[in-house]
């Protein structure tokens, strides 16, 4: 899912989208009865493994759907919604037209009777239910529901080739199947006056051979295992194959499968896209030293293990524009056993280094934020070293609740703040803010079930 931002004193700075096209929406799974196997290639005959030609998958795991307001690990997808609220810091598309802008702060005229002050917008939340990686005609209603004008939905984790899968029934952008999936999703989140971005993905090591190509190992910086870890349902227990480490020679491909994901998402009409680097997954395997034990350019220094992700920056940024590209990170988290030694000194080195693609937007997750399940409120760290540095937009997310999302942008602390797992049980976030009306509690147990209905489009709305 997604999250949302809203600031609503009167005369504040908000992000806003000067003339973007709307974005899109991820989809889940279609059919309840729809086939429980393990990604199966849209040409390919019913395999677990997938075919190089199957649809692609998203869901992230660790940081799938968030709890009673935590907003880092909730589902992918995020925006703002704008059109219903009396709010005065909404993302607000003033026109749609060809060229996205770059997300600047202007002045906005809006009531200052509205309690609601942060900017919200609705992230990513894996929801695991578009079967055999291709996103399914429920999507549409699952980000329509969550969607409203001028606001900022962004998908789920979705995978950018064959070997970036890690869970079941989540989408891929890899094949033209799957871009034609995504556009019917796009419309219709358009058509509610949305912007949408696409989250693009690579688990890396957190996966198994029966989701890779012809049974191989999931590829990664390393060749160390990771341990069984709890999903982010905090129930379940996943298993992982020990990963191949990538050779020098094979990363430029990875790259490129970035890039043309990214122009995919821009044929299937999504405005902009955000590079998924949190939470454990390929970058983080890359950039953070708990994992990555390479010996050569891409290990090693801050700047040798921040190479790779910023090759995929670059190359995205010249295939479709720095100013339809966004980025995810956690550099204080410690998902999947990525932590780092230094985290402070990576934020900040990403931070500057990202300035020189001119990108639209970084995204962090708070260091409170150490795992999916565990929010740490006597953390002594803080972004804002990482706030001051970056010049463009910066979206924060910690599992904040209304009056904390608020007092993180009154500080100046980010533009945005981002809610997931709110914005998953309550598809009008933006309105209950804005009336202070009480919050629907999300249910863990049907956060990756594959119903099209039961625990994704079924929560109620106020009206």
């Amino acid at each position: 899912m997604a999250d949302i931002i809203t600031r609503t004193d009167v005369g504040a700075s908000v992000a806003h989208w000067s003339s973007a096209p709307s974005a899109t929406y991820d989809a889940p799974y279609s059919g309840a009865g729809v086939p429980d196997a393990p990604w199966v290639g849209a040409d390919a005959s019913g395999a677990s493994g997938r075919g190089a030609d199957a649809p692609g998958a998203s869901g992230r795991g660790a940081d799938a759907p968030g709890a009673s307001g935590r907003g880092t690990d909730a589902p992918d997808a995020s925006w703002l919604g704008a059109s219903d609220l009396t709010c005065s810091g909404i993302f607000s598309v003033e026109s749609v037209c060809d060229d996205v802008n770059i997300l600047s702060m202007n002045e906005f005229d809006g009531i200052d009777e509205s309690p609601l002050k942060i900017l919200l917008f609705y992230k990513h939340l894996t929801r695991q239910r578009s079967y055999n990686n291709v996103p399914q005609p429920h999507a549409i209603l699952y980000y329509t529901q969550r969607t409203s004008k001028g606001g900022l939905v962004i998908t789920e984790a979705t995978g950018v080739s064959d070997t970036a899968q890690g869970m079941v029934h989540t989408p891929g952008i890899w094949t033209k199947e799957q871009v034609e999936a995504w556009k019917p999703i796009v419309d219709a989140v358009h058509a509610k006056g949305g912007i949408f971005f696409c989250q693009l993905w690579h688990v890396g090591r957190v996966s198994k051979s029966e989701f890779q190509p012809n049974g191989q190992a999931p590829i990664s910086s390393t060749n160390k295992s990771l341990t069984p870890q709890y999903q982010s349902n905090g129930i379940d227990e996943s298993q992982y194959t020990p990963p191949r480490r990538l050779r020098i020679d094979e990363i430029p491909h990875i790259v490129n499968d970035f890039r043309l994901a990214a122009k995919n998402a821009i044929e299937a009409g999504f405005d902009g896209i955000e590079i998924h680097g949190a939470y454990g997954y390929l970058h983080e395997q890359f950039m953070k030293d708990a994992v990555n034990d390479r010996a050569d350019e891409y290990g090693g220094s801050i700047e040798n293990r921040c190479r790779f992700t910023l090759e995929v920056v670059e190359a995205i940024a010249n295939e479709i524009g720095p100013e339809r590209v966004g980025i995810r990170l956690s550099p204080y988290a410690e998902f999947m056993e990525s932590g780092d030694t230094n985290p402070k000194a990576l934020g900040l080195y990403m931070a500057n280094a990202l300035n020189k693609y001119g990108i639209l937007y970084c995204h962090m997750v708070e260091p409170r934020m150490k795992n999916v399940l565990q929010i740490d409120d006597q953390c002594p760290h803080s972004l804002v070293p990482m706030r001051k540095a970056f010049n463009g937009t910066f979206i924060t997310n910690g599992g904040f609740d209304q009056e904390e999302g608020n007092k993180v942008v009154d500080e100046n602390r980010a533009d945005l703040v981002a809610y997931g797992r709110l914005f998953l049980a309550n598809p009008d976030l933006p309105k209950r803010y804005a009336i202070e009306a009480p919050l629907i509690k999300y249910n863990r147990e049907t956060f990756y079930t594959p119903d099209p209905v039961v625990g994704y489009i079924d929560y109620p709305f106020l009206e």
